[in-house]
């Protein structure tokens, strides 16, 4: 079933605006939503959203609310989902940045921004666990696991570009097919 724009733009709004940790988690919230709960995009429509928004230069946020809106609800949706998302944090932001300036000196202010960065760090590690559950099913474990170390190993290595990183992935997903499921 198609939404109205209001309650799409609601749920771009609210997953966009209080979910907190970045691109990664809000994608993980957006997942849940869109696929599982409201049934507003299948599990492939929202891989295809995502693999396109992981390719484009940018915000990959952004690119993946544009095109599951687009999706979802055409050239009204994608613009709807882009700024229900981005204006009301882009003003939250810049609010932060002018109040952690002004106590930036403050020892409990310092305390508090290291305490979120590791929460931070802890809900990244978090979404790639619920992206990549999917694909743990039987025998994909080994090559989920395989694609995921070359991944991160070639991403540490100095100068390689991550351009580079997804068309190998790509490549080895081509040639190496999942196992049939049971």
């Amino acid at each position: 079933m198609r939404p109205t724009l209001r309650p799409f733009a609601g749920l771009f709004l609210r997953v966009g605006n209080l979910t907190f940790g970045g691109g990664d988690p809000t994608l993980a919230a957006l997942q849940i939503e869109l696929t599982d709960r409201k049934r507003w995009l299948t599990p492939e429509q929202f891989g295809l959203a995502y693999s396109l928004a992981r390719i484009t230069p940018g915000t990959n946020l952004l690119a993946f609310c544009a095109a599951a809106g687009w999706l979802v609800r055409g050239s009204a949706g994608a613009l709807m989902a882009v700024l229900a998302v981005s204006v009301p944090s882009a003003v939250l932001a810049v609010w932060l940045l002018m109040a952690y300036q002004s106590w930036e000196t403050n020892a409990l202010v310092r305390a508090a921004m290291g305490s979120i960065l590791a929460a931070v760090a802890a809900m990244m590690l978090a979404s790639a666990v619920l992206l990549v559950q999917p694909r743990l099913k039987d025998a994909g474990v080994l090559r989920c696991g395989i694609l995921t170390g070359g991944a991160a190993l070639a991403q540490s290595m100095p100068g390689v570009s991550p351009l580079v990183i997804l068309a190998l992935a790509a490549m080895a997903g081509f040639f190496w097919k999942e196992p049939a499921r049971r």
